[in-house]
């Protein structure tokens, strides 16, 4: 059966959104065949100059966001023991580099979440990928002085 595209909007860092979004798209079209988990926020900056605040935003929205949507999405694919789960990530998820501990840290959690995943969901034929790129040249604004929020690359 081929659907209409709908575009439903969601904020992949506001995690309390998540669950309503999840259940709008399995309303909607009865299951989720394949879940790609391709959004992403980082910051470049040294450790003691990225807030607590920063940090947990960007784990937010690179670890919690998917995990949160993935575990939304998962007991349909369960229940029909068929599907498959992308994360789209960082070669930062593998190795650190200078000047962005908040992104990389984010980065490795989400990989070790999605390898524990992947050995989890064999037994229901659910397929869990995890894509590691390398640099690559995304969406950028530059910072006014003391506005760490416009230093968010997405």
């Amino acid at each position: 059966q081929t659907y209409a595209p709908k575009l439903i909007l969601l904020d992949i860092s506001d995690i309390s959104c998540i669950q309503d979004v999840a259940k709008e798209i399995l309303n909607c079209y009865g299951c989720v065949d394949i879940l790609i988990n391709n959004a992403s926020m980082k910051v470049k900056g040294a450790v003691q100059s990225i807030s607590l605040e920063l940090d947990k935003k960007i784990m937010d929205a690179n670890y919690f966001g998917p995990i949160t949507l993935t575990k939304a999405i998962l007991p349909n694919m369960i229940s029909r023991r068929t599907g498959q789960i992308v994360l789209i990530n960082s070669i930062q998820g593998k190795i650190g580099i200078p000047f962005r501990a908040a992104y990389a840290a984010s980065k490795h959690a989400a990989v070790g979440f999605f390898d524990c995943l992947r050995a989890e969901m064999e037994e229901f034929n659910i397929s869990v990928s995890t894509v590691n790129p390398t640099f690559i040249c995304s969406y950028h604004r530059q910072p006014a002085p003391g506005n760490w929020e416009a230093s968010i690359w997405k």
